[in-house]
């Protein structure tokens, strides 16, 4: 398969759990920001809300003290918090969906800029906690992840399953 850098930086797209003390700019944000509002939604609802805390802010306190992952939250030189807006969903599994696709935009985007990312699920056990915490109401919002980032200080690593184990059935060369 020819050069295609939308598949090298999937593959190349790593979690990076420690970063530099060097800051986020204001245009890298916007451009993460962006690259998620792009996202695919169900209907073009839209369901995403951003908050965007920066190092320093009495939020990123309260975000480390609802995480066992208190040490990145801390690290992270911004945290994207993306949440479900409830008031907008029409499909929670389609709204979730477009969530989940939302957030990878957003990581694919982070790589894209040189920094490095984390998506933070765990946080999310925490939720309504973390939302009420933030200053949000939890009847409209719902806190689906928290994206810590910055620049990298690490290398990341992975490994990936074969695709032959993940597939339920054998690829057919007659499907050409």
């Amino acid at each position: 398969m020819q050069h295609n850098p939308v598949l090298e930086a999937i593959r190349q797209r790593r979690s990076i759990r420690r970063f530099t003390p060097e800051p986020v700019s204001l245009a890298e944000i916007e451009a993460i920001l962006d690259a998620g509002r792009w996202a695919p939604s169900g209907l073009n609802n839209q369901p995403w809300r951003f908050l965007v805390v920066r190092p320093g802010e009495p939020r990123q306190d309260a975000l480390a003290r609802h995480t066992k992952y208190a040490h990145l939250v801390r690290g992270a030189q911004a945290l994207f918090c993306v949440f479900l807006d409830r008031e907008v969903v029409y499909n929670r599994a389609k709204d979730l969906q477009s969530i989940g696709a939302c957030l990878q935009n957003m990581l694919l985007a982070v790589h894209a800029l040189g920094l490095g990312g984390v998506w933070l699920g765990e946080i999310i056990n925490q939720e309504p906690e973390v939302t009420r915490a933030l200053g949000f109401d939890e009847r409209s919002l719902e806190l689906m992840a928290v994206l810590a980032v910055g620049r990298p200080d690490q290398k990341g690593s992975s490994e990936r399953k074969p695709l032959a184990e993940l597939l339920l059935e054998p690829l057919s060369l007659a499907d050409e």
